[in-house]
């Protein structure tokens, strides 16, 4: 499976990283302490050490209650970083859903569009298609950063999800963005429940059936605090087994906060998959009958014993 972006080929049959790169003085997660562009880019050159494949660089907060950024802030933002950025040599990802950022962006050669909105904003899906290399990653979100969590979603949020992205993909597969370029995000705490946000997980393979790569975003979200009671800064742990289990269940890119870690524990994942690989394999080699004497002296088959 390939994720085609504006510079590089991604081959998604192993799982990828996304490492998070907030522009922001109020992210949930980190604080704003990469809201200088030097603070930011310093932070861009540690995630590669830690491993990550993928930089996802984000100047507007979409925490629950955020307020939007005008779009000239915006770009003041990330205009700076991603012009460093675009020269380290990997996939750069920029975390927007205003089409004048993604133009401006896309015109600096950043690879990946990844947008909360999945390009419902007026003019958003043009500037995507006139750049035809580019990748896109299309989320779901009830309601919008302000409102989501005060009216949560109800019902079968599976169903309601599949039906949203699948509709959403071809809507934008329709302005002629092909389907390599295009990944598919459920939105992990966007306007769900804690328990909707666990079934999502739990139901991820169904997701799927849509023929699209996954991107999975649980790094340090209030869900996890609720089933651990642990604050932002102390979810490492079930970070990364939460990521685990999305990857587990088909998803082939994390957008994570701890690279490291995710890294590692990926690792672990992959040679315990190959392994099973490995070992199915064995077992499906007919075994082959002992050639033994009969005891008239002829040759004959000898059964193990």
């Amino acid at each position: 499976m390939l994720w085609q972006t504006s510079r590089f080929v991604l081959d998604l049959q192993r799982p990828h990283t996304m490492g998070i790169v907030n522009a922001t003085p109020d992210s949930f997660s980190d604080g704003g302490s990469h809201f200088s562009v030097t603070a930011a880019l310093r932070h861009c050159e540690r995630l590669l050490q830690e491993g990550a494949d993928i930089l996802d660089i984000g100047g507007e907060s979409t925490r629950p209650g955020s307020p939007s950024v005008p779009l000239q802030e915006e770009l003041a933002r990330v205009l700076p970083i991603v012009r460093g950025a675009v020269r380290l040599g990997v996939p750069v990802s920029v975390d927007t859903y205003k089409p004048e950022v993604m133009q401006a962006v896309l015109d600096e050669g950043v690879d990946i569009v990844n947008d909360v909105w999945a390009l419902r904003q007026l003019g958003a899906a043009q500037v995507v298609a006139q750049h035809p290399r580019c990748g896109v990653c299309l989320m779901h979100m009830h309601g919008d950063p302000q409102t989501m969590q005060a009216v949560p979603m109800v019902g079968d949020v599976l169903a309601q999800v599949l039906s949203f992205l699948e509709l959403q993909a071809q809507i934008v597969y329709g302005f002629g963005v092909e389907k390599t370029r295009i990944v598919l995000d459920p939105g992990i705490g966007f306007g769900k429940t804690v328990e909707q946000n666990f079934a999502l997980l739990a139901r991820q393979r169904e997701l799927l059936s849509l023929g699209y790569p996954l991107l999975a975003g649980w790094s340090r979200k209030s869900s996890l605090g609720a089933v651990t009671g642990l604050e932002v800064g102390e979810r490492l742990q079930p970070s990364v087994a939460a990521a685990l289990l999305a990857v587990e269940r088909g998803a082939r890119v994390l957008r994570v906060h701890d690279v490291r870690a995710t890294v590692q524990a990926v690792a672990v994942w992959r040679a315990m998959a190959a392994a099973e690989v490995s070992a199915s394999c064995i077992a499906a080699v007919p075994s082959v009958p002992e050639q033994g004497v009969g005891s008239n002296g002829t040759s004959g088959l000898q059964a193990r014993t």
